[in-house]
């Protein structure tokens, strides 16, 4: 007998709880607010069917496009064939999460604007901002006295008469 071809196939482990996760849902997950635009993480709860994306969309990031009562419709980019298309869903909110994607960006944007502010109050030029990639590491010189090691040739003749004495 062939494997299964249905929705869930192959799903056993993807869409498990969590050890110490199963059961009652917590109230927090509908008590979120998201607004259009917000960017949203797939997280399938398998303990709720209904509005279940499909497994392709787990672990995707995605914009919300539509607020409804129980959903929100997400906007996902999908590679189909070499081409990107964007897919637009309707998902329960017990199946998103918001996502962190832009802490970085919103973390950088308002230390650069603070940079901008102080630059302007003193009358300088406004400091270089831009990232720039790790360069080589410093290099160091290695100190203490140099030690040569050489191997010790095995004999077994003089291993075994060793046994022997033993």
């Amino acid at each position: 007998m062939g494997a299964g071809q249905g929705l869930r196939a192959k799903t056993r482990d993807l869409f498990s709880r969590g050890f110490r996760q199963r059961g009652v849902i917590p109230p927090v997950s509908y008590l979120r607010s998201f607004k259009i635009g917000d960017y949203v993480d797939i997280k399938v709860n398998s303990s709720i069917q209904k509005g279940m994306p499909h497994k392709y969309y787990q672990g995707k990031t995605g914009v919300v496009w539509n607020v409804t009562k129980r959903a929100v419709g997400v906007e996902i980019n999908k590679i189909v064939r070499g081409k990107v298309l964007k897919k637009r869903m309707h998902v329960r909110v017990e199946h998103v999460q918001a996502s962190r994607c832009k802490e970085a960006f919103l973390k950088r944007r308002t230390e650069n604007d603070r940079l901008r502010a102080d630059a302007k109050k003193k009358g300088e030029p406004v400091p270089f901002m831009k990232r720039q990639p790790a360069g080589p590491r410093e290099g160091f010189s290695v100190a203490g006295a140099m030690e040569t090691v050489t191997p010790i040739p095995y004999d077994i003749e003089k291993e075994v008469a060793r046994k022997e004495r033993q």
